[in-house]
C-alpha cells in the first residue's frame, strides 16, 4: 500500500466490503452523533448516516484491505462526505451570511459597552432577535470553526485513533504541534472531547458547565490562535 496517498491496486470483494462496513460501522455513528446538533435543522440523522456510510464505502474502495491507519483516513472521508453533502445544499445562503456578520458585529459592540463577556441572556434582550435567529447564528458560526478545526487538525490525517492521549492522536508537523501548546487547558479539554470522545457541543457544554453558545465562542478562539500560532 502506498501510504503517501493511500491509494490501492488491491480491490474488496462486495463480501468483503459488507464484512468490513459492518466493522467500521460505529464510526459512522459516532460521527452521525456528533455532528447531528449543528445540522439538525437542514439534514435528518437518517439521511446523514446513509451519506456517511456511502463516505465509508468510497474509503474502503480507494483505501483497500484496512489495516491499523484506515479508522483515521476512514473518519476524515467520512466527515468531509457530510460536510460537502451540506455545501451541496446550500445550508448558508448569503442571507444567513450576512445576519451572522451583522449579528457578529452586534455581539463585539455589547460585549465593549458592557465590559464584560456576553451570555446568551444578554445576547437575546440587547439584539432583539428570536431564539431562532439566534439558534441560526450559533449553528453556522460553531459549523464554520469545526470545518477550520477539521482542516487544520486533519494536515496528517491522524485524527481518529481514539485510544491514544491527544498529543499522539495527532501526530503532526512542529508548527501545529506548537500551535496546539499555545492553547490553554480548557481549550485543549475540549479538543479532546470532540475529536478523542466525539462527544457533541451539547454534551461538551454540559461537562464544562457553561452554554453552547459560549463552547462556540471558544471553538472560534482556538481556531484564531492555532492560525495565529502556526503563522509565526
Amino acid at each position: 500500500m502506498e501510504s503517501s496517498n493511500f491509494i490501492t491496486d488491491e480491490t474488496l470483494s462486495p463480501a468483503q466490503e459488507a464484512h468490513y462496513i459492518s466493522l467500521y460501522l460505529p464510526l459512522v455513528k459516532r460521527i452521525v452523533k456528533q455532528l447531528s446538533w449543528q445540522t439538525q435543522s437542514v439534514i435528518d440523522s437518517d439521511d446523514m448516516e446513509q451519506i456517511a456510510l456511502m463516505g465509508l464505502l468510497s474509503s474502503l474502495r480507494r483505501y483497500g484491505e484496512p489495516d491499523e491507519q484506515f479508522a483515521a483516513y476512514a473518519y476524515a472521508r467520512i466527515r468531509g462526505s457530510v460536510l460537502d453533502e451540506l455545501r451541496m445544499l446550500d445550508w448558508r445562503p448569503r442571507r444567513m451570511r450576512q445576519k451572522a456578520h451583522k449579528i457578529n458585529d452586534a455581539i463585539r459592540e455589547l460585549s465593549r459597552k458592557l465590559g464584560r463577556e456576553l451570555n446568551d441572556e444578554d445576547i437575546l434582550r440587547h439584539l432583539d432577535i428570536s431564539q431562532q435567529e439566534y439558534q441560526e447564528y450559533l449553528l453556522l458560526e460553531n459549523a464554520s470553526a469545526l470545518q477550520s478545526l477539521d482542516e487544520i487538525l486533519a494536515m496528517d490525517g491522524s485524527i481518529g485513533h481514539h485510544s491514544r492521549p491527544l498529543e499522539e492522536e495527532m501526530i503532526i508537523n512542529d508548527s501545529l504541534r506548537a500551535a496546539l501548546a499555545t492553547l490553554d487547558r480548557r481549550e485543549q479539554l475540549i479538543l479532546t472531547l470532540y475529536y478523542q470522545h466525539e462527544l457533541s457541543l451539547k454534551e461538551i457544554a454540559l461537562i464544562l458547565e457553561i452554554t453552547e453558545a459560549r463552547v462556540c465562542q471558544l471553538n472560534k478562539g482556538i481556531v484564531q490562535k492555532i492560525k495565529v500560532a502556526m503563522a509565526q
